[in-house]
């Protein structure tokens, strides 16, 4: 089986052309018309994911966020991403990204995340023009109501984060309509409000970004690896569907740069 028969695959599932302007998702390194050796799946590529793939013996690393995201005028051992980019060629290692076109899609990442959290989706909470099927952020609701701090709390245990930083959360108060954007989505904050939700959640969030709900609604910041952490599971259920011959591994780098204590 040929890379680009996997690369086709997910942009099937998630097609490059609703990736942002900014985003670099797609072929990042390699020949895409060599042979399939092994998979390796991941959030983001360092050198400790390349080593970690040739130990393994694949010759396909597949992430989330684009190794490459800005224009590069040299390739010198001067930083991790050329170290990386250097060894991914010295041993034919192929680098691929899927970002916020897998964000966008509509069984994606931030459908993906609010299934885990029981939340049953109804829609985006940003679609796209030409295709409402397709957006940034997904709204929907619990099957009950729940006490606000208990669901923060299960959303804590379930996606293992180190702490949630949040609004005013007025004593007593339920939730039951959740708006959520995985990575970070303070911009679609208005959207969370036009829709009713009772809370949002997203990441990347800065301090003045807080007072911005005019307390209409509450927002928490459930953090940036943490709200897409599953999305290496898609790629696997993508990915192994109609294969046999090789192996598909999760990558076991730990790759979040962000600690709690």
């Amino acid at each position: 089986m040929k890379i680009r028969e996997i690369t086709q695959q997910i942009e099937d599932f998630a097609p490059l052309k609703y990736q942002e302007s900014f985003d670099n998702s797609g072929i990042q390194v390699g020949d895409i018309d060599a042979d399939v050796k092994g998979v390796l799946l991941c959030i983001d590529i360092t050198e400790d994911v390349v080593n970690e793939a040739i130990e393994k013996g694949c010759n396909l690393i597949i992430s989330h966020h684009p190794l490459i995201f800005r224009g590069i005028k040299k390739i010198t051992p001067e930083n991790y991403i050329s170290r990386t980019i250097i060894k991914a060629i010295e041993n034919q290692i192929v680098l691929y990204s899927s970002h916020t076109n897998m964000d966008k899609a509509p069984h994606g990442v931030n459908y993906h995340v609010a299934t885990k959290l029981g939340i049953v989706v109804e829609k985006m909470l940003c679609s796209e023009k030409d295709n409402s099927d397709f957006g940034l952020g997904v709204v929907g609701e619990l099957q009950e109501e729940e006490d606000c701090i208990h669901f923060l709390k299960r959303v804590k245990t379930i996606l293992n984060i180190g702490c949630i930083r949040h609004t005013d959360i007025p004593e007593g108060k339920k939730v039951k309509r959740i708006a959520l954007c995985g990575g970070s989505g303070n911009e679609f904050l208005p959207y969370a409000i036009r829709e009713n939700a009772d809370i949002y959640l997203t990441g990347d969030l800065k301090y003045h970004q807080f007072f911005e709900t005019e307390k209409q609604i509450i927002m928490a910041d459930f953090g940036h690896f943490e709200s897409e952490q599953f999305t290496k599971e898609i790629f696997y259920e993508i990915v192994s569907k109609n294969n046999a011959n090789f192996a598909i591994y999760f990558s076991d780098s730990k790759t979040n740069p962000i600690n709690y204590i």
